[in-house]
């Protein structure tokens, strides 16, 4: 199954997880900024500013490359700061969509109001095939269209001008990756026998 990078090179981040320690910076603050950096980046849109909304987008996600390096050079991973750091990429890119549906409702295009809806859907079906999959003891990375992919796609959308297009995109994609990552899953389990059946 076609993968795509799930992290920044170390080359880069190391360097710059090295100042963040030195300053007192924990990963757990990177995820909160990352967070209110999505909300300023949603109330923007929401009042039209697209091409301003979609450089704070890039801006706040970076930070996203960074927390879990610095997590793990510095030994300071912990099983909440997982929990806490999926969760928040969650309301992260929803504060975002959700300031591009309310841009789109304001201005009654139904159309693109519903893209909006079918792309938060289908976002969050990636997210949940995997981490139920992990709970089957299945470790999920398949797919084309992962957050960080669809956070680089909407911000070109809104840096250039073409979030229309993009929506149809993100709309497509993210349905065509959670049925995806069934499939792998699918793949990975079908020979396990069924729950409670004899040996």
């Amino acid at each position: 199954m076609f993968t795509m990078p799930r992290a920044l090179p170390r080359q880069l981040t190391i360097p710059v997880v090295n100042v963040l320690h030195k300053v007192g910076v924990t990963p757990n603050m990177l995820t909160v900024a990352q967070l209110v950096g999505g909300i300023i980046s949603g109330v923007i849109i929401a009042n039209g500013e697209l091409l301003i909304g979609g450089i704070v987008l890039l801006l706040a996600a970076a930070l996203d490359a960074f927390d879990g390096t610095l997590a793990r050079t510095y030994g300071l991973v912990t099983k909440f700061g997982g929990v806490f750091d999926s969760t928040i990429d969650r309301m992260f890119e929803g504060a975002v969509m959700a300031g591009v549906l309310y841009y789109y409702l304001e201005r009654n295009q139904d159309l693109e109001s519903m893209l909006v809806f079918v792309g938060i859907v289908g976002s969050l079906c990636v997210s949940y095939v995997r981490a139920r999959a992990e709970v089957e003891g299945v470790s999920l990375y398949d797919g084309i269209f992962t957050r960080g992919v669809r956070i680089i796609v909407l911000a070109a959308g809104l840096v250039l001008g073409a979030l229309t297009v993009v929506l149809w995109v993100m709309a497509v994609m993210t349905t065509f990756t959670a049925f995806h990552r069934l499939f792998a899953v699918w793949q990975k389990l079908r020979n396990e026998p069924p729950t409670g059946a004899r040996p």
